[in-house]
């Protein structure tokens, strides 16, 4: 059988911790910042653990992590 390749937009997007879990960056914090309220902003600071559903269709990008 041929290798699976990985997804080059999904590397650079995910991380994973060391029990299996997958680290993404929060979202909406790029432009028109101004319209969004300060806790939102606050609160998407750093990095996030990405939920169990979202989590499955990642790991079919990344066949071997």
């Amino acid at each position: 059988m041929p290798k699976l390749k990985t997804k080059s937009s999904a590397k650079k997007r995910f991380s994973f911790t060391a029990s299996g879990k997958i680290i993404v960056q929060s979202a909406f914090k790029r432009h028109n910042l101004r319209k969004r309220p300060q806790k939102m902003k606050r609160q998407s600071r750093g990095t996030m653990v990405l939920s169990s559903c979202d989590a499955k269709n990642v790991l079919k990008y990344m066949p071997y992590r």
